[in-house]
Parts: structure tokens; sequence; C-alpha cells
């Protein structure tokens, strides 16, 4: 807590370690990390087609379950919009605007579980 140069809030470095506990036991009991959230979109990258960065929603319908499985599972801070940034990020979803120039590359060779 007395480091500047990281997160000094006791709730959130508690919900670290609790969410890296939750991991732990994912990847020792349970299917794997990967494979738990891949299975929310039955393997393959979702692929949507916005056209203005307005359509693009802040959470979905499948970022609320995979939010409430892992809290259910003992991950901390995973609400459904942080939950939908992360699987934008590595790309369970492709969230590229149709003009954006990666939108193509990104939609042949998008991420794979």
């Amino acid at each position: 807590m007395g480091d500047a140069g990281i997160v000094r809030n006791r709730a959130k470095i508690e919900g670290a370690v609790l969410s890296a506990r939750a991991w732990l036991e994912v990847m020792d009991k349970g299917p794997g990390f990967s494979k738990l959230l891949w299975d929310f979109v039955d393997g393959r990258p979702k692929i949507n087609h916005y056209r203005s960065t307005k359509q693009v929603p802040a959470e979905t319908a499948i970022s609320r379950a995979m939010s409430k499985e892992l809290s259910q599972r003992g991950f901390k801070f995973c609400g459904p919009t942080i939950v939908y940034a992360f699987m934008q990020a590595v790309g369970i979803v492709n969230d590229h605007l149709v003009s954006c120039h990666r939108y193509q590359a990104v939609q042949q060779h998008g991420a794979q579980p």
C-alpha cells in the first residue's frame, strides 16, 4: 500500500489476490481459463459489422453472462463492461468498424481459442 507506483486501494489489491486464486482454481480444477471464456462464443470470435462507434455496445448479454460466471467463481472487479472490453482486447469479439483498415484482416485471421 505504500508503493506509489501501484494501485493502493486495499479493496482492489485484495480483489487482485482473490482473482488470482480464482484463476488458479479454474486452471487446476476447472476447464481452464481460455476454454471457460471461449465457450461463451462456441470457440469462435464474434464478428460484428458496426459502421459507427455509436453502435458499439459497452456490454452485451454474453459479457453479462461471462461476468456472472467469473463472479460466481470468485473473480473480483469483473463487471460486464470490463469483461466486454477484455473480450474486445483478446479477440473474442471483433468490434472494428467495417471502415477500419484492420477490419478485414481481423475477420479473416481472428483470434483462435
